[in-house]
């Protein structure tokens, strides 16, 4: 699949997530206790964010202490117990920040249409996003864990759509994972496929060259 041209306005609204778009994170310290433990890099974010692990956080089902918990045991058997615990927390407090670019780009796209902020996300989301000092970043924040649905599910993306008051088919769909933008291409949104700060750059240009 390719990235959907926003090319002549083709969206009235800017759907957009916001972890690997807007927020970035420093998993440096768990990288190195990941090390220090014999694990190979990644392995704990492995484990973290596998569907069964991570969604019912992200649906608001579960505390984050539950979840680091849940990530303890899926460790087992690699590490001992007490380290197991020790990645699990360390990946919930790893610190995080904001991407100055994307931020105001986005700044500037709310000048013209409105911005939807659709991500999956924990209960912790808004209180981060304050943290941030991006509360007042978009019109409205559909967060999983606040909503019951999730991405990729087709509803979440209807429900921000509305939240924007435009048609699906009207909006700019943003994201880092393939699979939620391949969903919000089904609706016939425009989409982008996030890599880079100049990949949501390209797609505004028609919103800063009207």
């Amino acid at each position: 699949m390719t990235d959907r041209p926003a090319g002549g306005r083709s969206f009235d609204a800017v759907l957009c997530d916001v972890d690997n778009v807007i927020r970035h994170y420093d998993s440096s310290a768990l990288t190195a206790l990941e090390r220090a433990a014999g694990l190979a890099e990644g392995t704990t974010q492995k484990v973290a964010f596998a569907p069964g692990t991570d969604l019912p956080l992200m649906l608001g089902r579960i505390t984050e202490q539950e979840w680091v918990a849940a990530i303890a045991r899926g460790l087992a058997g690699l590490v001992d117990d007490d380290t197991a615990w020790e990645l699990g927390a360390t990946l919930l407090e790893s610190p995080f920040h904001a991407d100055e670019t994307v931020v105001a780009l986005l700044r500037r796209a709310r000048v013209h249409v409105p911005l939807v902020l659709v991500t999956n996300a924990p209960l912790g989301l808004e209180a981060d996003l304050a943290a941030l000092g991006l509360a007042d970043l978009a019109d409205h924040v559909v967060s999983s864990a606040r909503v019951g649905l999730a991405k990729p599910d087709p509803r979440i993306y209807e429900l921000a759509a509305s939240r924007a008051g435009v048609r699906p088919e009207r909006c700019l769909f943003v994201d880092d994972t393939r699979e939620n933008v391949e969903a919000a291409a089904a609706l016939s949104m425009s989409t982008v496929h996030f890599r880079h700060a100049a990949d949501l750059e390209r797609a505004l240009a028609p919103l800063f060259d009207s």
